[in-house]
């Protein structure tokens, strides 16, 4: 015959059987903590870790994409505005009415082009230019269409200084000039993730001596430079790296000691309030200053456009 297992062997068997469970799940649990742990260490001491390996927010693509898909459109509709003003100048009698009614529909349809431009969304500054480029162009478009009516009444500095005092068109240049500040400084990103000396978000002081300006990196001028604009509401058809480098030809040729000017901001009124800046002036002065130095390709930093 069989012989049963009486009650205290059984419950020995199942409190073995009980332990063996518990001993094997404590093992697996070991294991996976533990390559939890040292996979943990890995990834943080590793040089291809996430943190390192996250590629900038600020890449040449999108800046080089921004310059085509939003900063061209935009640029063409100014180039129309100051050029409609420069005939307007040379010849009182031209139509500023029917002018001002072309510039409005441009403003319209670049509001459009710019409207459905794709940028990247990790670039901050770069979003916050299209969105300031679009807000310039609608409120253009508003003013122009506004003083359309009454723009042949008067000369041509009444008809310029109405426009001056619209609250839509002063509106417009700020924005202008705040996206113009935002793109630009997007390239001082850009510049500080292909060098780690440069500081992204370089301020400038109040008084920026000469002596300090020389030797700032290029991109860092040229900032310093947009900063100024923008401050100062200064909207014309010259780039901010245009006055950079008429800063740059004004101090080497010596004339900011001839004539006693010591800082930065000082040359820069000089400059502009004497018209002494022209769109192109840095292509022409490239070769001369700034051979070696690192700029992202973007067209206007290699050509006259």
């Amino acid at each position: 015959m069989e012989k049963r297992l009486n009650r205290s062997d059984l419950m020995f068997s199942l409190a073995f059987i009980l332990m063996l469970i518990i001993a094997v799940g404590a093992f697996f649990y070991g294991v996976q903590v533990g390559s939890e742990r040292v996979e943990s260490q890995y990834v943080s001491e590793s040089p291809l870790s996430i943190s390192s390996a996250s590629p900038s927010a600020y890449q040449q693509q999108d800046l080089v994409s921004f310059y085509h898909t939003v900063f061209l459109p935009y640029r063409e509709f100014q180039i129309d505005w100051f050029a409609a003003q420069n005939k307007w100048l040379a010849d009182p009698t031209a139509d500023r009415s029917a002018s001002l009614k072309e510039l409005s529909k441009s403003a319209q349809q670049k509001y459009e082009s710019i409207k459905g431009a794709n940028v990247s969304q990790i670039s901050t500054k770069l979003t916050d230019a299209q969105t300031s480029y679009l807000k310039s162009l609608k409120l253009f478009k508003e003013s122009f269409s506004s003083l359309a009516a009454t723009a042949n009444e008067g000369t041509v500095d009444m008809a310029l200084d109405k426009m001056q005092a619209d609250p839509f068109f002063k509106e417009a240049r700020l924005h202008s000039l705040t996206a113009q500040d935002e793109y630009y400084s997007s390239m001082l990103f850009w510049a500080e993730s292909v060098n780690s000396d440069i500081p992204g978000n370089y301020e400038s002081p109040e008084i920026l001596s000469t002596t300090k300006w020389k030797a700032l990196p290029l991109i860092v001028k040229i900032k310093v430079t947009s900063d100024y604009l923008s401050e100062q509401l200064i909207l014309s058809d010259f780039m901010p790296h245009d006055l950079t480098a008429r800063i740059d030809q004004f101090i080497t040729s010596g004339q900011a000691d001839k004539r006693k000017v010591k800082s930065f901001s000082a040359i820069a009124e000089l400059l502009t309030s004497t018209e002494a800046v022209r769109n192109g002036d840095f292509i022409q002065l490239k070769s001369r200053f700034y051979e070696h130095e690192q700029l992202p390709q973007l067209p206007f930093f290699f050509t006259d456009k």
